[in-house]
């Protein structure tokens, strides 16, 4: 690293740098069905340069991988050639974050003083003492047990470096008869471990990929409410989040500015929506973006008004903000007032596996393909699928309802739920 900046700074055609080195350290474990079929350590580091050059009233941009087998000859015409590519972009001028040196901090957590092996052991038990229907069995399982250390250091005196511990399971809930076989897959990441949430999360999916082998298609076409959970109900909001980016502002991409009302006289629950840098037991969460900038937490809507912009130090730079938020990847959402009482109210469809939200600001659209979801008709529920869900995005807002509860799901904090009413369904 050393060698590394005194290369940098020896380079007069160079205006500035930054690197950004990831050191990770690994332990896995292979299953096909309950069976371990490999154990597997890795230790390693991935280091990234960036050169800035000011040419012509305006400010370019190279980045280049650092590997160990490459000489200080290699580095120095690695960066020859950066810096003469980055001659090629023309952006708005921008200075860097600055700053000092800092001590090394770690985000909080349970597994830091676990025994890897120990943890990996038990994280598989959970998942495989989760209860399972006749015909239900994990497929294959994953478990990834990572301890990252990440460090950015820039030539305006920024050297921030963080540790973060984190848990990555991928799983393939089965289920099979006689007929055929009917898999799901499974992504869940956490960096603090909570067996009987682990065993609950796995259950659910278990109990998902039996209804999914036995869900059918509902008589349509049909207006009905949808009910969305954390994941949809995250990607939902990212998009109207993402409105309010700063780079979204400063390239004329938004359709929204501050003041604007999302939910125009509408009788629903009212969004509150927080980008944070940090939210409990996320893998997203962080004390500084990738460039050494600070994250600052900023509600973006305020009951149901754009409240502010976010976003990385650049572009706030370019809006003119005094003390940008930096990249905030967690979200924090207001509960509402909907109870399992009132849900129950009326029919609705509750979506358990999209194909992936689909949501257009521009042209006022929401809508998807369900994979899985739960149709209750006012007395029974029964699983579905193989239907397609559309509305207006604007009425769908107007008329939200949040749940009273909230959950934790990966960078997301906020209601369990979100009704929808008056989609059509096809």
């Amino acid at each position: 690293m050393k060698k590394l900046i005194g290369l940098l700074n020896q380079n007069t055609g160079v205006d500035g740098w930054k690197i950004a080195e990831m050191k990770t350290r690994s332990y896995e474990l292979f299953f096909v069905h309950e069976k371990l079929e490999t154990v597997r350590s890795t230790d390693t580091v991935s280091t990234s340069v960036t050169v800035y050059v000011d040419h012509d009233g305006a400010r370019g941009d190279s980045s280049f991988a650092v590997t160990a087998a490459q000489s200080d000859k290699d580095l120095e015409k690695a960066i020859v050639r950066a810096a003469a590519r980055a001659k090629l972009a023309f952006n708005q001028p921008y200075r860097l974050p600055r700053g000092g040196r800092e001590p090394e901090r770690a985000l909080p957590t349970n597994l830091t003083d676990l025994d890897e092996k120990e943890t990996a052991a038990k994280i598989a038990r959970a998942v495989f003492s989760a209860d399972c229907p006749a015909g239900g069995s994990i497929n294959a399982l994953e478990v990834f047990l990572y301890t990252d250390t990440f460090r950015v250091i820039n030539s305006e005196g920024i050297d921030k470096q963080e540790k973060k511990h984190r848990v990555m399971i991928e799983a393939i809930p089965t289920f099979t008869d006689e007929k055929e076989s009917v898999e799901l897959y499974e992504d869940y990441r956490f960096t603090v471990f909570d067996e009987e949430k682990l065993k609950n999360e796995i259950s659910g999916k278990l109990r998902e990929v039996y209804d999914r082998h036995v869900a059918a298609k509902p008589p349509v076409p049909m207006k009905a409410n949808i009910v969305l959970r954390p994941h949809e109900i995250e990607e939902l909001l990212s998009d109207l989040a993402g409105d309010l980016h700063y780079a979204s502002v400063y390239m004329h991409a938004n359709l929204h500015k501050i003041g604007d009302d999302l939910q125009k006289d509408g009788k629903g629950d009212k969004l509150t929506v927080t980008m944070r840098g940090k939210t409990p037991g996320s893998e997203c969460s962080s004390f500084f973006d990738g460039d050494g900038t600070e994250l600052r937490d900023t509600t973006v809507i305020r009951d149901g008004v754009c409240a502010a912009n976010f976003g990385s130090d650049r572009f706030g730079q370019y809006l003119g903000v005094e003390t940008p938020s930096g990249e905030l990847r967690c979200m924090d959402v207001n509960a509402g007032t909907l109870d399992g009482a009132e849900l129950k109210s009326a029919p609705y469809i509750e979506c358990a596996s999209l194909s992936g939200i689909q949501v257009d600001l521009f042209n006022d659209y929401i809508g998807g393909e369900i994979r899985l979801a739960y149709y209750f008709d006012g007395e029974k529920t029964v699983p579905v699928t193989g239907i397609t869900m559309s509305g207006k995005l604007s009425e769908a807002l107007a008329s939200l309802r949040l749940s009273d509860k909230k959950v934790t799901q990966g960078a997301y904090e906020g209601p369990d739920k979100m009704l929808l009413p008056g989609f059509s369904i096809l």
